[in-house]
């Protein structure tokens, strides 16, 4: 498979240059799954625009979904980033393991959340119609489902670019997942 090198500053538009002042500003760099973004002149501000998008997800709830997705998809970088995130958003290093694992006892519209999630990226979008129903029964609407999905495919989105790039993992290691 061919190396994808990571871009520099210097090596994308200036369209992507303004991107990678405002992550720098933001984050504190560029994390390199974004700027392998930025070999294409358009991905990286047609994603970003993805993910910083409007939903009626809490932040909580979209990093279980981020964590769950990148789980199933077997994104290690994805779920190096997420778990950071989910952290700086609250959840506990054994709740992100739980959550990883595909469920959440500590709260059960989480669980509700994480199960649909997993269901839907398990199943290409045909969701167990239980798991799915346990998920309205959480407290969840038909807007939440339709925004879960939007998370998923984001998530989709960045795991795939991972798995096709192979780009070194900058986000802090985390532990495997005991199946």
């Amino acid at each position: 498979m061919k190396t994808f090198a990571i871009p520099t500053r210097e090596q994308v538009t200036p369209e992507n240059q303004a991107i990678f002042d405002t992550l720098t500003k933001v984050v504190g760099r560029v994390p390199n799954l974004f700027a392998v973004f930025a070999t294409s002149d358009h991905a990286l501000a047609n994603y970003i625009t993805l993910s910083n998008g409007k939903t009626s997800l809490r932040a909580k709830e979209k990093e279980a979904v981020n964590l769950i997705v990148s789980q199933v998809n077997d994104c290690a970088y994805c779920s190096a980033a997420h778990t950071a995130i989910a952290k700086m958003s609250g959840f506990t290093d054994d709740q992100i393991l739980e959550i990883r694992g595909g469920s959440a006892s500590f709260d059960p519209k989480i669980d509700a959340l994480v199960k649909v999630a997993k269901s839907i990226t398990e199943n290409k979008g045909h969701a167990d119609h239980k798991v799915v129903e346990n998920f309205y029964a959480a407290g969840y609407t038909q807007a939440n489902l339709i925004d879960v999905v939007v998370a998923v495919g984001d998530k989709t989105i960045t795991n795939y670019v991972y798995a096709l790039t192979q780009v070194p993992v900058d986000w802090p290691a985390i532990p495997e997942l005991v199946k």
